[in-house]
């Protein structure tokens, strides 16, 4: 089967062994701090303006093809956070708490406060309330959006406040965090990309880049980054971030493949990183006939009964949007999570970026 291309810490599972390349995470003081809402600042700085307009990619260059809508911030959906957060997920006697997986974000920051907040995730000031609870990002914080640095400083101290109530937050690795990465390492260097030239500076910029992320990208930053997880496996539900079956090109476990991308991101080879950032970028393996199939090569290999994903919107998957220049700006229809591929398979990704909704879900779906 063919599949589209159109173009991810703490508290994030068992211990993996440190190498020569990564130095220890630390969480920095000012992550710690209450209140999300105020994007991205250091203490004591003034706020930051408005992303500038991505720049032109670099004369000479052919990087890879947008895939996916870069939308102004003014044409997406305004959320107004709840002042009053829905209550805590009820607990339960014995055993992990209840499980919530979130969609791809993309630097939209105010709608995954309200969202958590609606969940009663967190509390009015931007706190974990939800006691042994147990969450899971599935990808792409960055880009596109105006404060992908404010959604990483959130998750990171979430990630913190919730194990110490006895839950954890935890995220997995998107395409996105790759491309990221890829930029800040590789600049203009160019790469094989199969098409032509290409550099992770100019796909960066294409796919929505924000200069005031990457203006504030920081040594922890990237090394949580670095060492975030591509597959898990949570209560009969696989977690990935894209719906590939490119996984299995790294390995035959979930272990050998977070292993995998993990020592391919260590030896800083541009072009293995961006094989890998590619492959990350593949999509709708799981849409189309055939596709339930696909869902069982991965439930086969790696365990689970579901397959959980984000990377492709809702809306692309139902064939709601044609193209990225089409003319209906009226923005798609979000409900939910899509089950789709022989009810195997849970998307969700709502495409905020594209005026839809950004998803955070309890699993198992109506709990």
């Amino acid at each position: 089967m063919v599949e589209g291309s159109m173009t991810q810490g703490a508290g994030q599972g068992p211990e993996v062994q440190r190498t020569a390349t990564l130095r220890d995470f630390r969480v920095p003081a000012y992550v710690h701090e209450t209140g999300p809402f105020a994007h991205s600042t250091h203490p004591g700085e003034p706020a930051l303006p408005p992303a500038e307009d991505p720049l032109e990619p670099p004369e000479g260059y052919t990087p890879t093809q947008r895939d996916l809508p870069v939308v102004n911030r003014g044409d997406t959906v305004q959320v107004t956070l709840d002042p009053a957060p829905a209550p805590a997920p009820a607990q339960p006697a014995a055993g992990p708490g209840p499980l919530y997986v979130v969609g791809d974000v993309h630097g939209y920051l105010d709608e995954l406060v309200a969202a958590l907040q609606a969940q009663g995730l967190i509390d009015a000031a931007g706190q974990w309330c939800a006691g042994t609870a147990r969450l899971w990002f599935l990808g792409d914080f960055t880009d596109r959006g105006p404060d992908g640095i404010g959604v990483i400083d959130l998750v990171m101290r979430l990630s913190a406040e919730a194990a110490a109530a006895g839950g954890y937050c935890k995220a997995l690795m998107g395409n996105h965090e790759l491309l990221l990465l890829g930029a800040k390492r590789f600049g203009d260097t160019p790469v094989n990309s199969g098409a032509g030239t290409a550099t992770f500076q100019a796909a960066w910029l294409l796919n929505g880049g924000q200069k005031t992320d990457m203006d504030r990208l920081q040594d922890h930053h990237l090394q949580w980054m670095a060492r975030l997880d591509a597959v898990e496996e949570v209560d009969g539900y696989l977690l990935v971030h894209s719906d590939t079956t490119a996984y299995l090109d790294y390995g035959d476990s979930i272990e050998a493949v977070n292993d995998t991308v993990r020592e391919t991101l260590t030896r800083n080879d541009a072009d293995e990183c961006w094989d890998l950032f590619r492959k990350f970028t593949k999509r709708f393996s799981f849409r189309d006939e055939g596709g339930a199939d696909a869902v069982r090569s991965l439930l086969d290999t790696y365990g689970g009964t579901r397959i959980v994903h984000g990377h492709s919107p809702i809306p692309y998957l139902l064939g709601e949007v044609g193209s990225e220049d089409g003319e209906d700006n009226s923005g798609p229809v979000v409900e939910g999570p899509h089950v789709y591929a022989d009810g195997l398979a849970i998307a969700m990704d709502g495409g905020v970026t594209m005026a839809g909704k950004l998803l955070v879900q309890q699993l198992p779906l109506g709990g």
